[in-house]
C-alpha cells in the first residue's frame, strides 16, 4: 500500500491546518478521541486519509488507528500519521502528549493542492470539522491557510526569536487567517464584543468560549483582490492600532509576491533550472522563477581554437586515457546510488549531475583541500568522457590535468579548468554548470572544418 505524498505532487500551494487542543488526561483514550474521527470521517470531504501509519503501515480504520498509537506510545507521548493513496495528497500528523507535560492533542494537516479547496462545499465541511474539534478540544489559537501564504506572513514565529515565539505562543492577533479558532483568553484581550463584531464571512462563538473566524467563502482564492480585502478588513478590525491602508498593502504584495510567472529558462540550462525551482519553498517558487528568467550563464570559456591546441606531453598516451577513466569513475561511484543516471555518461546524466552538487551545497559543505584533490579532477575527467562518449570528442592528454583537452569539432574543450571553476561556490554550480558547457560544445560540433 503506496502513500501518495505530498512531495509527489508538482509543487503546488496547499492547504495548512495547525490545532493544539487540550485532552482530559484521565479519560480512555478511545472516548477520548472517538469524537475527534467521527468529525474527521463526516467532513474530511474527498481528502479522507485511507493510510494509518505508526510502527506499520495499515488500511484506515479506528481499529488501525488505536493500534498505532498504542504501538507508538512513549512515556510522555504518541505520534501517527495519516495518509492518501491517491490524489488529493494528504501529511496529517497526530501527536498526543501526556503528564507531566500539558495533556494536548495537536494535529497538523496539509491537503495538496489548494485548489481542491476551490469548491465551497469543502471549504464549508473543513470549517465544520474545525468547529467541531476546537468544540471539543479547546486552543488558544488554531488557523488553517495557503501554506505558501502562511510562511510569507511568517507563522508561527512572527518575527520573534524562536524562544520568545514558544514561550508567548500566538499572544496577540498578528495575523488572520482564512480559518482562525481564537481560545477565550485571546477572545477576551480583544474583547468579546469587538470580536464577535468582526466583518468576516463567518463568526460564530463556540460553546467554550472560542469564536471561529473565516474571513471568504473559499480558501483557493486567497490571493484574489475581494479575498484581500476581506482578510484586510477582519484584521484591521481586531487590531486597530494598525492602518487599514497598510494592511491591504502588505496583503497585496504577499498576493504579487505569489502570483504566477511563466518560466522562461535559458535553454541550456532550462532543465536544472527547473528542478532548482522546484526544491525552493513554496512562497519563494514565483520568486525564484523570475529571478532565473533573467539569469544568462556565463557562455563557457573553457576553450581555445583547435589549432591552438596544445600537443599530447605524455609518454603514454593509452595510460593516460585509462588514468581519466578511472578519475571518472570515483564520480560515478561517489554518486551513483543518488544518481543512477551517471552510469550512462549521457547529457540528461550532466544534469542529474549539477542538479545533485546543487542540492548537497557540495562546494560550502566539503572541505575545499578535499574537493580540490579528489572531486574536481574526477568531475572534470567525467565531463570529458561525456564529450568522447556522445560527440565523438577526442582527448588530447597532458601530463598536467588543467591542460588536458577533449577535441569536438574545431575546438578543444578544457573539462578540468571547468570543473575546477564549477567547484568554487554554490553559484559556481549553476554559473559553470557542467550540462551547459555540453551544449554550447554540441553546437560547435557542426564547425569542424578537419578533414
Amino acid at each position: 500500500m503506496k502513500k501518495l505524498s505530498v512531495h509527489d505532487l508538482m509543487p503546488q500551494d496547499s492547504l495548512r491546518l495547525s490545532f493544539d487542543g487540550t485532552i482530559d488526561p484521565r479519560a480512555e483514550l478511545e472516548s477520548e478521541l472517538g469524537p475527534f474521527f467521527q468529525a474527521l470521517e463526516e467532513n474530511a470531504d474527498g481528502w479522507m486519509p485511507d493510510v494509518v501509519e505508526g510502527k506499520r503501515r495499515r488500511k484506515y480504520s479506528r481499529a488501525a488507528v488505536w493500534k498505532a498509537l498504542e504501538e507508538e506510545r512513549r512515556e510522555r507521548g504518541t505520534t501517527i500519521g495519516l495518509y492518501r493513496t491517491s490524489w488529493p495528497a494528504l501529511d496529517m500528523t497526530l501527536r498526543l502528549w501526556f503528564p507531566p507535560l500539558p495533556s494536548e492533542l495537536s494535529i497538523s494537516v496539509e491537503v495538496k493542492p489548494l485548489s481542491f479547496f476551490a469548491e465551497e462545499a469543502h471549504c464549508r465541511r473543513f470549517v465544520d470539522m474545525v468547529r467541531a474539534w476546537a468544540s471539543l478540544y479547546p486552543v488558544s489559537h488554531a488557523l488553517a491557510h495557503s501554506l505558501a501564504d502562511d510562511q510569507l506572513a511568517g507563522a508561527p514565529d512572527f518575527g520573534r526569536d524562536e524562544e520568545t515565539s514558544r514561550r508567548d505562543g500566538f499572544d496577540k492577533i498578528y495575523e488572520v487567517f482564512w480559518l482562525n479558532v481564537f481560545g477565550r483568553k485571546l477572545v477576551e484581550t480583544v474583547g468579546r464584543e469587538r470580536m464577535l463584531s468582526t466583518p468576516a464571512h463567518r463568526v460564530e462563538e463556540l460553546p467554550n468560549g472560542s469564536v471561529l473566524l473565516v474571513t471568504w467563502p473559499t480558501v483557493a482564492d486567497f490571493a484574489s483582490a475581494e479575498a484581500r480585502r476581506a482578510q484586510a478588513r477582519a484584521y484591521a478590525h481586531l487590531r486597530p492600532d494598525l492602518d487599514p491602508d497598510t494592511v491591504m498593502r502588505t496583503l497585496s504584495e504577499r498576493s504579487t509576491t505569489l502570483a504566477f510567472v511563466e518560466p522562461r529558462f535559458h535553454p541550456d540550462v532550462a532543465p536544472l533550472l527547473s528542478r532548482v525551482v522546484d526544491d525552493v519553498a513554496i512562497h519563494e517558487r514565483q520568486r525564484k522563477i523570475a529571478e532565473f528568467n533573467a539569469y544568462q550563464p556565463p557562455e563557457p570559456e573553457e576553450w581555445r581554437p583547435s589549432d591552438s591546441a596544445l600537443p599530447p606531453d605524455v609518454a603514454d598516451s593509452e595510460r593516460a586515457l585509462q588514468h581519466y577513466s578511472h578519475l571518472a569513475e570515483h564520480l560515478v561511484a561517489l554518486l551513483h546510488t543518488k544518481v543512477p543516471s551517471v552510469f550512462a555518461e549521457t547529457p540528461e546524466s550532466l544534469t542529474d549531475v549539477d542538479y545533485q552538487f546543487w542540492r548537497e551545497q557540495f562546494p560550502r559543505v566539503f572541505e575545499r583541500e578535499k574537493i580540490d584533490a579528489h572531486a574536481v579532477p574526477a568531475i572534470g575527467a567525467y565531463l570529458g568522457a561525456v564529450l568522447v562518449r556522445n560527440l565523438g570528442g577526442q582527448w588530447i592528454p597532458r601530463k598536467r590535468l588543467e591542460e588536458a583537452q577533449v577535441l569536438v569539432g574545431n575546438r578543444v574543450w578544457l573539462p578540468f579548468v571547468r570543473a575546477h571553476r564549477y567547484m568554487r561556490s554554490c553559484q559556481s554550480l549553476l554559473d559553470y554548470s557542467l550540462a551547459h558547457l555540453y551544449r554550447v560544445a554540441e553546437r560547435h560540433r557542426g564547425c569542424w572544418t578537419g578533414s
